[in-house]
């Protein structure tokens, strides 16, 4: 007799994560000028630790779209009026304050989201973006990505890389709200693993 995969899991339409470890509950929306544009790579679309979409549920103005090419970007950059890549750049551009551009423009931040190689793979298949103004984050706190290892030790969250530039763009507002259910992943990651695993694979 053939086998039967079990049933899935029940999921939380907004938040995509199990429904008994929901993070809605978690969620506050938070009010930003600069419009955030995350291209999120496929193979992430259905990782369990999707900090993508918590950036985009928790902030006003952002948008998620799934794929490798884009080729409605050229009409979406064209619109904002300003626009900006958040991806390291040889030349190791700094960020400015949002205050630098002339008020009433509308600013976009557009954010690859995937490791490493799969964000430069987008950045690639999408020559638009090459010709955008780079944006590097300054050195910073280490990621509170305490269940994920990275190759450079400066990497952080897509999440965390949102708020941190967010936080410089727009230093009158606070988004430490926006990563909250950011953490509460985190923890619950490692409650499942178990403390003694965590441990062992991510000592401190």
């Amino acid at each position: 007799m053939p086998e039967h995969e079990p049933p899935a899991r029940p999921r939380c339409a907004r938040c995509a994560r199990p429904a008994s470890h929901c993070l809605c509950a978690y969620i506050t929306v938070v009010p930003n000028r600069t419009r955030i544009l995350i291209l999120q790579h496929p193979d992430e679309q259905k990782h369990p630790l999707n900090t993508a979409r918590l950036a985009v549920l928790g902030l006003q103005r952002a948008e998620l779209l799934v794929g490798e090419h884009f080729p409605q970007l050229s009409g979406i950059i064209a619109a904002a009026g300003s626009a900006s890549l958040l991806f390291p750049a040889k030349n190791g551009a700094q960020l400015q304050p949002l205050a630098a551009i002339p008020q009433g423009m509308p600013a976009l931040l557009i954010v690859p989201d995937g490791t490493w190689r799969k964000a430069r793979k987008i950045v690639y298949a999408n020559p638009v973006l090459g010709a955008l103004p780079h944006i590097s984050l300054p050195a910073g706190e280490p990621s509170r990505y305490r269940v994920r290892k990275a190759r450079e030790s400066a990497a952080v969250s897509t999440i965390e890389a949102v708020v941190r530039t967010l936080s410089i763009l727009e230093p009158e507002h606070d988004f430490e709200p926006v990563l909250k259910p950011f953490e509460v992943l985190v923890e619950q990651q490692i409650r499942a693993m178990g403390a003694e695993l965590y441990r062992r694979h991510y000592p401190a």
